[in-house]
């Protein structure tokens, strides 16, 4: 897309990565599968393409339209957003201390501590919530801060702008894990270095792709390292994956917009229910995150999660309940998910045992009421 003017997200997400075909005048973008590339009769490649691992058309595309999407310089996608985090924790050195949260995927917890703390990385798990407790943990050897907001699974909110500046006065990287909050939340314009997205979630948004992404600030540093590993390391997405990636951020903005009202509407609802003894939702005025949500998200995404009176039984049992809201692990597609997260995430005292978690969808929030009230009878 050629324009000079600003355009706004909704146009962005449509245009972001696409392109007409050159060769056949097609709107919908081709899928380039090839994984190897003619070599010219002097032994250069005219097109730029030697073989897959290292790029390949397609994969192209989605970099520069996930780029586009949270104001970046460049990206970098891979086969899941577990590889993507590893990328910016392999770009570091042995003896590097990264801080993270405690209250965190735990994807990212059993990355840090079983793979990356063995092989030399130091880890000091923190409240983001807590500047004083951020800045207590620096160390001189202190080179990445990752954010994770809105959390998982307690929707806890940490200060971007408050954190990056934090890292960047101690010479520090600060990356934010923005898979929760696509298109309504834009870190890199609030001082973060980098964007993580697990693409299987929102950005493909219909439980059908998985991926993930790294978006850089700046193109130049430490990012090349991140592009480096990528390459050689070789956990890409294969080309349809990209494509399928691509189709789902078209109707991005919209969804997310649908996403947020949703969820809203029904933790409003569970605020009041008697069986429920807490609501965990950045967008409830009574939300301890409420005021910096509000201020750093245009909205407040799809996610919240409820605890149940009774502890684990009794969620579970309200689990099994539920008709349309399907028991499953995973978020961001347009049908509803409930699952108990103490069974997923094994022995974890942080987590409630009565908790539930929620990815709301696109059905019609009053049925989606009425099924959980039921379910709670």
């Amino acid at each position: 897309m050629r324009t000079n003017r600003k355009i706004r997200i909704e146009t962005l997400a449509v245009h972001a990565g696409h392109s007409i075909d050159a060769a056949t005048g097609a709107v919908a973008m081709p899928i380039h599968l090839s994984t190897t590339f003619e070599r010219d009769a002097e032994g250069g490649y005219p097109h730029g393409y030697v073989y897959a691992r290292g790029a390949n058309p397609t994969r192209d595309s989605l970099e520069q339209g996930l780029a586009a999407l949270e104001g970046g310089e460049s990206a970098a996608a891979f086969g899941s957003g577990l590889a993507a985090s590893s990328a910016i924790l392999q770009a570091l050195a042995p003896g590097d201390q990264v801080i993270a949260p405690t209250d965190v995927y735990h994807g990212m917890t059993k990355l840090l501590r079983e793979i990356y703390m063995r092989w030399g990385l130091e880890v000091s798990f923190v409240d983001m919530t807590r500047i004083d407790e951020i800045k207590q943990a620096f160390t001189p050897k202190t080179k990445l801060i990752w954010i994770e907001t809105p959390s998982n699974p307690l929707l806890k909110i940490t200060d971007i702008s408050a954190v990056a500046e934090a890292a960047h006065g101690a010479g520090a990287l600060c990356a934010c894990d923005n898979t929760w909050a696509p298109v309504v939340q834009r870190p890199l314009d609030l001082g973060a270095d980098f964007v993580m997205h697990s693409t299987t979630k929102y950005l493909g948004g219909h439980s059908d792709v998985m991926g993930g992404a790294v978006i850089a600030r700046k193109a130049a540093g430490f990012f090349e390292r991140v592009r480096e590993i990528q390459g050689a390391s070789g956990g890409i997405p294969s080309p349809f994956d990209c494509w399928l990636i691509l189709r789902g951020m078209r109707t991005l903005p919209c969804r997310m917009r649908a996403h947020s009202e949703n969820a809203l509407k029904i933790a409003t609802w569970l605020v009041d229910h008697p069986r429920v003894d807490a609501v965990h939702y950045p967008g409830l005025a009574s939300h301890a995150g409420h005021e910096i949500a509000a201020r750093q998200m245009s909205d407040f995404s799809g996610m919240l999660s409820f605890e149940v009176g009774g502890g684990a039984a009794a969620a579970l049992d309200v689990a099994a309940k539920t008709e349309i809201f399907i028991r499953a692990t995973s978020l961001g597609g347009v049908e509803s998910l409930i699952e108990h997260r103490a069974s997923i995430k094994g022995e974890d005292p942080r987590t409630p045992q009565g908790l539930l978690r929620l990815s709301i969808g696109l059905e019609h929030p009053d049925d989606l009421i009425e099924d959980l009230a039921e379910a709670l009878e």
